[in-house]
């Protein structure tokens, strides 16, 4: 027996293989002992990993995380590592995050315990919330009406500001860790993820800050303090990969510096606006801070909470405080 803060992971040695039960739950608790474990076996470099998830019939989004960190610290020793005997419901998450194609899963084993569906509450509340989701389709409906109005105007102002592309797009990461493309209204100049390594960052933790950006043009500033360079996000909240209300998505490369617990932000759809958004977030410079807001927001998540983090939105547009 293999114990790590008092969770076990049976592992079983075979020449240059070895095999790790995980445990019938794997939350934030059990995803901190298995990366460090993880890390370990990789340590002794074996040819291949295999995880049995035979017993496993739930897992979370820091879970997912660790999965993630994983195999990509066994690919950069050249192991090869392959989910074993995952069942119908775990699969599914992974699917739902679209990591089932990153990961080799022998699918002709069968799983040891199979849990009726019904009896797995894989997902969070706001995710089941057919009330939530309808509220998003009915705003996103009149969003857009009003994103058609204003389009035309803000793309001339754009244009005549600084040539290039009237929209931006970029890579987040979503619900569970699913990547997307998230749009928004050009703010900063062209060629700006070119010169971003020229510019300080000012945040402490995982993603870039800094308040005063040389990148952002003169109509950037006046999109972002009036929070109309978020309008074509409307659109992410139509298909589904973004809620009105929910964490920021965060780039790629802000993901890959999270930890285990950070994770826990893909439990729920990220928002156009949310807890940091109304907190103040120009003097919010500590990642920490970002997730502990998050941490509340997903805990004490209500429609209620919604409909007061939206108010808070506007009167925050209204005053142009707390973005930059």
């Amino acid at each position: 027996m293999i114990q790590h803060s008092s969770i076990e992971f049976p592992i079983i040695y075979t020449d240059e293989l070895c095999l790790v039960q995980l445990p019938a739950l794997l939350t934030v608790t059990e995803a901190v002992a298995f990366r460090a474990k993880c890390r370990e076996l990789i340590e002794a470099t074996p040819s291949k990993i295999i995880l049995d998830f035979a017993q496993t019939t739930f897992i979370d989004s820091s879970a997912l995380g660790a999965l993630v960190m994983c195999l990509k610290a066994a690919r950069s020793r050249q192991i090869e590592l392959v989910l074993w005997s995952v069942n119908r419901e775990i699969i599914s998450i992974l699917e739902l995050a679209g990591l089932d194609r990153q990961f080799t899963i022998e699918s002709e084993t069968t799983p040891l315990d199979s849990t009726p569906k019904s009896q797995i509450e894989a997902t969070h509340a706001s995710i089941q919330s057919k009330t939530k989701r309808a509220i998003d389709i009915l705003g996103a409906i009149v969003g857009l009406g009003i994103t058609a109005v204003v389009f035309v105007p803000i793309a001339i102002a754009i244009k005549l500001d600084n040539p290039g592309a009237v929209l931006f797009s970029q890579t987040r990461c979503g619900h569970l860790g699913r990547r997307f493309q998230v749009w928004k209204f050009r703010s900063m100049v062209s060629d700006a993820e070119q010169l971003k390594a020229q510019v300080e960052n000012q945040n402490e933790g995982a993603f870039f800050k800094n308040a005063n950006d040389p990148r952002i043009t003169k109509v950037g500033q006046f999109l972002r303090k009036t929070s109309l360079d978020e309008l074509p996000q409307i659109f992410n909240v139509l298909v589904g990969e973004m809620s009105f209300v929910g964490p920021r998505p965060l780039p790629l490369r802000d993901v890959e510096k999270f930890s285990e617990h950070d994770y826990i932000r893909h439990a729920v759809l990220p928002g156009i606006t949310g807890m940091w958004q109304v907190s103040g977030r120009s003097d919010i410079d500590n990642f920490e801070d970002v997730l502990r807001l998050d941490m509340v927001y997903i805990k004490d998540w209500s429609l209620w909470l919604d409909l007061r983090i939206i108010l808070q939105t506007i009167r925050v547009v209204l005053q142009k405080t707390g973005a930059y």
